[in-house]
């Protein structure tokens, strides 16, 4: 019985998967982990990206690994993976020249949207989503714009600043919007004042100033919600809100583009 345990224990461990990059060079890792990506294969890339900064710990290609190994994760849809990869890239790299594109990859990755000028429309508008991650992708963006302003990836970052910026005042909107359709005119007339306050230029704001005019009405406060119809008209004077009132299912400001 001793002997046939052993027989059988001597049997599983050599049927243990062996590694295929056994014996490869740093160069046909690289040659094969890119052919990976481009296929579509984020997994195994990663899986030999991982090979590749072990095998080439210390040198440059090592670190190019590690933010390719991010590139992919962020491909696979794999937001916190890149993050932290980014994240431990420039914690030990700070002075690498690539530390740009580390910001750059990191603020696509944290808030991964098209922006309608830079690919395909979806009908789901961005101020619905995730707001926080929102803000983590835009500290980003704004660290890349301040830190490197002549970078190739800075007039990308700075369109992509405005695009979410907007964003988040239309999710204050939307909010707004919500507490005034529940009566809550109070909480309505708050969440629209901080739209107004904390993004100023924003398209989202004619509906806020709406918002204020139908809130104050309600509340029975005339002279702010003179004051608020002011303001309004003197903005947009041709606001379609001042005619017709909210509208409904209207496409957001991005589906102009």
């Amino acid at each position: 019985m001793l002997a046939l345990c052993a027989a059988l224990c001597l049997a599983g461990c050599s049927s243990s998967p062996k590694d295929p990059t056994t014996g490869w060079s740093v160069g046909k890792i690289q040659s094969e982990a890119k052919a990976e990506r481009e296929a579509g294969n984020f997994d195994k890339a990663v899986n030999l990206l991982e090979k590749l900064e072990g095998r080439a710990a210390g040198t440059p290609v090592a670190q190019q690994a590690q933010l390719d190994k991010a590139y992919a994760h962020f491909k696979a849809g794999e937001a916190a993976q890149a993050e932290a990869t980014l994240d431990r890239f420039m914690k030990n790299h700070p002075a690498s020249p690539a530390i740009d594109y580390a910001l750059y990859l990191k603020g696509l990755a944290t808030f991964n949207d098209n922006l309608g000028m830079f690919g395909f429309l979806s009908r789901q508008n961005l101020s619905e989503r995730d707001q926080q991650a929102a803000k983590v992708s835009f500290e980003s963006f704004r660290d890349l714009v301040n830190r490197f302003p002549d970078s190739k990836y800075a007039p990308d970052s700075r369109l992509r600043m405005t695009y979410i910026v907007n964003s988040i005042a239309e999710h204050e909107v939307h909010v707004a919007r919500y507490y005034y359709e529940r009566n809550a005119y109070l909480a309505a007339a708050n969440r629209a004042q901080t739209a107004l306050s904390d993004y100023p230029g924003a398209p989202a704001l004619e509906e806020a100033l709406f918002i204020l005019v139908k809130a104050y009405d309600a509340l029975g406060m005339q002279g702010l919600r003179d004051d608020a119809k002011r303001v309004l008209t003197a903005n947009y004077p041709q606001s379609s809100y001042l005619t017709s009132g909210f509208k409904a299912n209207s496409d957001p400001w991005w589906k102009l583009w």
